[in-house]
This record gives C-alpha cells, sequence and structure tokens, in this order.
C-alpha cells in the first residue's frame, strides 16, 4: 500500500487501526506509537527545525516511516492596514478593521425573537463581493472628506501561508515528527538517534527535544526493572537463607539464577528477537523455575551426604537421580511456551520475546542444573559443612 500511494506528491500516508490510534494518542498526543516533539515558540523556526530533525533521523538505519506533521500549509489572507495612507485619507484604524469585519464576517445589527428563541441579524457582503481577494480589496469606505477609498488603497491584501494546526503540551508549543523502527531494537535505534540529532542539528536558546510513546514507555520500565531486579534477587535470597541457614548454599543457587538468563540471551541472538521489556520480564520468570531446580538439587546432595556418602560421590548421584524430576519441570513449561515462541502472527510480537527468553533460558537451565551446579557445589563443599538431618530412606 505504501508503495502504492508514493506517486501521489504532496500527501503524508499512515496506515494504522482505531485501537492502535488510540493508544498511540494517548501515549504521544499524536497518530502513531512513536513520535519525536520539537518545543519552541516561533512556528516557523519549529518547521525549519523540524525539516532538519527529520532529514537526519531518515538516514538512521531502522528508522522508518518518519514524518514530519507539518503546522503550515493553509493559505490565509492576511491585511496589513497602512497606517500613513489611512492618516492621509482621514480614516481611523478602528474604522478599517471594523469595514472589514462587517463585510467579511459580518457583524450583528439587531436581534429577532421568535417566541422564547433568540436570533441575532448579521449583515455582510454578499458572496461574489468578498469571497476573493481582489473583491476583498475592493471594499469600499468612506472618508470624512465624503470619498469613497477602496480597501486595497489603505491595506496591503495579501495571500500568507499559516498554521492550521498549533500542537501544544505543557503549555508550550512544539512540532512531531512521527516515525516506525524495524529490522532494529527500538533503545538502540533510538539512542543513535539521539546522537546523531545532538551533532548534526542546533536548537536555539528555549527550544528543546522530546522523545515520547514506545521508547518513553521503554525507559520507564527499564527504571523500575533497575529497582524491582535487586529486591527480587535480594528476597529470594533471604529466603533461600531462611531455608538452609547458610550463606554457602544460598549463594551457589544464586549463581544458578544468574547464569539461566544466558540461555535466554543466546535465544533471542539465535532467533533475531530484540531484547525489549517484554524479553526482561522472561527474564524475571526464569528466576523462579532456577531457584526451584537449585533449590532441588542442592537438598537432595546434602541428603545424600548426610546419608554418608562423600563430597564427589553425592554431587554425582545427586546430578543422576534428580535429572528426571528436574526435565519434568522444565518440560511441562516448555512445551507450554513452544506455540508462543514459534508465533508469528498478528498479536504476537508482545508475547514472542517473552516465549523466546523462558524456553531457552529453561533448557540451558537444565544442563547448568545437572552438569554445573554440582560441579560447583563439590568446589565449595567442605567435610565440616552443617548437613540437615538423615531422612529415613524406606525400601519397599
Amino acid at each position: 500500500m505504501n508503495l502504492a500511494v508514493q506517486k501521489y506528491p504532496g500527501a503524508t500516508w499512515n496506515f494504522s487501526q482505531p485501537i492502535e490510534d488510540n493508544v498511540g494518542e494517548s501515549m504521544t498526543g499524536t497518530k502513531g506509537s512513536l513520535a519525536l516533539k520539537v518545543f519552541g515558540d516561533d512556528l516557523t523556526v519549529l518547521e525549519q527545525k523540524g525539516e532538519e530533525v527529520t532529514a537526519v533521523m531518515a538516514a538512521i538505519p531502522g528508522m522508518n516511516d518518519v514524518k514530519l506533521l507539518r503546522d503550515f500549509g493553509q493559505p490565509n489572507l492576511d491585511i496589513t492596514v497602512d497606517r500613513a495612507m489611512a492618516a492621509r485619507f482621514g480614516i481611523n484604524v478602528a474604522d478599517v478593521q471594523d469595514a472589514i469585519q462587517t463585510a467579511v464576517g459580518g457583524n450583528a445589527v439587531s436581534q429577532v425573537l421568535i417566541g422564547e428563541q433568540q436570533y441575532d441579524v448579521t449583515v455582510r457582503y454578499q458572496g461574489q463581493y468578498r469571497d476573493t481577494q481582489q473583491a476583498i480589496g475592493n471594499i469600499r469606505l468612506l472618508a470624512p472628506s465624503g470619498e469613497r477609498v477602496s480597501l486595497a488603497q489603505l491595506c496591503t491584501v495579501r495571500v500568507k501561508d499559516g498554521a492550521y494546526d498549533i500542537y501544544r503540551e505543557g503549555n508550550g508549543r512544539y512540532i512531531a515528527i512521527t516515525f516506525n523502527v524495524r529490522d532494529r531494537d527500538l533503545g538502540t535505534t533510538v539512542e543513535d538517534a539521539i546522537k546523531q540529532i545532538n551533532d548534526k542539528v542546533k536548537l536555539p536558546r528555549g527550544y528543546h527535544l522530546d522523545w515520547s510513546g514506545e521508547y518513553e514507555s521503554e525507559k520507564r520500565a527499564a527504571a523500575r526493572l533497575a529497582i524491582i531486579v535487586p529486591i527480587t534477587v535480594l528476597m529470594i535470597f533471604i529466603i533461600l537463607f531462611i531455608m538452609f541457614q547458610s550463606y554457602k548454599w544460598s549463594l551457589l543457587i544464586l549463581v544458578n539464577v544468574g547464569l539461566a538468563p544466558v540461555g535466554g540471551l543466546l535465544a533471542l541472538a539465535f532467533t533475531g528477537t530484540y531484547l525489549s521489556v517484554s524479553s526482561g520480564i522472561g527474564m524475571l520468570a526464569l528466576f523462579g523455575v532456577s531457584v526451584q531446580t537449585g533449590v532441588i538439587m542442592v537438598e537432595y546432595i546434602n541428603q545424600l551426604r548426610a546419608r554418608g556418602l562423600n563430597i564427589v560421590d553425592a554431587a554425582v548421584e545427586g546430578a543422576a537421580l534428580r535429572l528426571r524430576p528436574i526435565m519434568m519441570t522444565m518440560l511441562v513449561a516448555t512445551l507450554g511456551l513452544l506455540p508462543a515462541a514459534l508465533s508469528h502472527d498478528i498479536g504476537s510480537d508482545s508475547q514472542r520475546p517473552f516465549a523466546i527468553v523462558i524456553v531457552g533460558g529453561l533448557i540451558s537451565d537444565l544442563i547448568l542444573a545437572i552438569f554445573l551446579l554440582p560441579t560447583f557445589y563439590a568446589w565449595i563443599a567442605r567435610d565440616d559443612d552443617e548437613l540437615p538431618v538423615a531422612e529415613a530412606v524406606h525400601e519397599f
């Protein structure tokens, strides 16, 4: 569709849908989910700087559908009173303005009452005497000397390009540039654009840029995650310490938690999916599964040592015997999320990164839990470790 409509010059095309428009307008105030706003006072300067910014953004890899939402383009009839000429004919500027208002816009000269309803009686010129620039220039005024003077003799009447839309936000004017990001991650693309715009576009004093929309939402989400993730890890550590009564085993399980996202990152790289807020939430979901597998492994190895096995034998035996329950735990979540990870249908853009991270992370976590976790355990374990009371083994 975009290629088909490019043959029509002078038009700006945007493809969207009603729900997306509503969401985009609530986020950016424009018909788009991503927008850059240039704030300032002078509309002419805003238009000029908007064109410069648009040219820079259009050349950045990943930036697509870069469009400047222009303010200008509305023809306005500009009438400027020549005060010297008005004084020469003895006509006040207010009289000139009143004549223009009466002839073109109309003035209420009386009122009509119809029952309880009240209407103004408005007088103005007929259409053929006010619908062109020449006709308005021929409007006559009566000078104190009795001479009839045309409006063109008293004013400069010309058509100028004016603003048909003035966008405002936060008590300030702005001009917006909408864009989309494809074949590149949003954060890196916008940060590249910020750097290039700062280097190539010089804004006057009092003018500034504001990025809004999905990028702004991503920055807010990243700021929240920067707080939530450390708190989550701290809470996990506290719970593990209460359970094991040992810093050593708690930190060992946290190492397993820290290595789990490696598989998710490799899955994102393998599928060509960019790191996003959705994939970040998937990383958090991996924390829970990693803690579960770590607890299963460490607790069972400790039980084997409490029954009399040495460190190495307990680690090897625990890895072999806990393979089945850990694998079943992984398979349930992996098979459940695999359809979402492989989906490319409409609406899958938000759920696919989440599912890809979890599927890839679970596969890597299985390898880590079976091979690396027992190895780390054997490295840090000591014969004088405090172990739990050995559970009774019932044979049938």
